[in-house]
This record gives structure tokens, sequence and C-alpha cells, in this order.
């Protein structure tokens, strides 16, 4: 069997990448070459960008994973000539001409979710008091009070910048479903997620359920290494 080795991690808004780092360690430790994109958040564009850089200075065929946001990331990012499989971990995964926003807006906001509107520079940010349970309750209040001071700015513009072409529509793609989501609801995930016939794994955790179930998360990757060959 030809395993995929080379693995690319994309954050999304509202956290940056070194919250991959539990399951960049379970993926090093089985011998993965694990590439952590640090994501922009000025514009979709930038961040594909930043992705494409990664995966040219591989070289080779990677799984191109993204959480929340990153998933429209990895969208756009997938039909790089190296990517061999898409994860998409509690993300979002828009179809051609779609935007992140428009799968946001259909399903009432959970009332833990703490994103806010865009500031006079049209930076979008999560609100500090919602931040715990809107995105990682099932991690300590210091984690989560670290993760919102850490938090990227987000400019709006990516959030309404519609998808040219939607690779999970050319590659083999997978997705784990957060359960306990209060970020990205679990039926707006389970909607893109059958639409596009994505192979789903239900785990038990929040939105930010790559950085508390790192096993489960990584334990999806490798099957798409393993599958997407």
């Amino acid at each position: 069997m030809n395993i995929i080795k080379n693995i690319v991690l994309v954050h999304g808004a509202f956290i940056d990448g070194s919250g991959w780092r539990g399951v960049y360690d379970i993926l090093k430790a089985n011998g993965y070459n694990v590439t952590v994109v640090q994501n922009p958040l000025t514009s979709l564009e930038d961040s594909v960008q930043a992705v494409n850089i990664a995966l040219d200075k591989i070289g080779q065929s990677a799984i191109l994973v993204g959480h929340s946001y990153g998933g429209a990331i990895i969208t756009e990012a997938g039909n790089h000539q190296n990517v061999a499989g898409l994860v998409y971990v509690a993300a979002f995964q828009p179809g051609d001409g779609e935007t992140a926003l428009q799968w946001l807006q259909t399903a009432p906001p959970a009332a833990e979710n703490g994103v806010l509107p865009a500031d006079q520079n049209g930076i979008i940010y999560y609100d500090r008091d919602k931040y715990h349970m809107g995105i990682c309750a099932d991690l300590s209040p210091e984690d989560a009070d670290f993760m919102c001071a850490s938090q990227g700015a987000f400019y709006a513009k990516g959030f309404i910048t519609p998808i040219k072409k939607a690779a999970w529509k050319s590659k083999p793609s997978y997705a784990v479903i957060a359960t306990e989501d209060k970020s990205i609801p679990p039926e707006i995930q389970e909607a893109m997620y059958k639409r596009s016939k994505t192979a789903v794994t239900y785990v038990k955790g929040s939105h930010a359920i790559y950085i508390s179930q790192p096993e489960a998360v990584a334990e999806v990757i490798i099957k798409a290494s393993l599958h997407s060959s």
C-alpha cells in the first residue's frame, strides 16, 4: 500500500497554528511529515496562497487538513496538484460560488456563539466572554484564555469570498463532525458533508475538537492517508 506521508494542517479563524500540537505529535510519532500553515487570515486568497506555498515546498503528494474556516481554504487550495485527499475537521465545506458565511447562516446560532460583528477595520473577533463555551468548552479555562488572547485578526472579507472551484468534487474527502460544536452547529456540518458524500466520523467534543480529541482526529487523517493513495 502506498501511504501518503505528508500532512498539511490549516487552522481556522479565532485560533492559531499552535492548536495542532497534539495532532502533530501523534502524526510525527507515526512517521508522518507534518507542516502547520500559519494562516494569515487577511483574505481567502492570501490564505490559499500560504497553503499553496507549503504544498510547493513539499513537492510530493499530501493530505490537506482544515479546521473551521480552514475548511473553506482547503476547498480552494485542494485543487493543487500535490493534494491527494482532504480532511475537514468541524470545518466549512462550501461548493462552487458559495461562501463560508452562507453556510453559517443556514441554521440559527447557538447561544454560546461569540462571533462579533466586523469592527471599523473589517476585522472579526470572537467575544472573550463567550470564547470558552463557544469554541472550546472541553478545554480548561486557562487554555481558553490563552487561545482567545492569541487569536489572529480575521478579516471579514474571507468569510464572504466565494469558492471558485471546490476541490472536494474531485478529491477523496473525509470529515470529523464535532457533536458538541457551538460555533458551527453539527447540523450544518452534516448537511455540507452529506451533499459532498464525504466520509464522516462523529466525535464528541467542542468546536476545538482537534485540540481536545487529537487522537480521534489524527486517526481520521491517518485513514485518509491510506485510502487516498
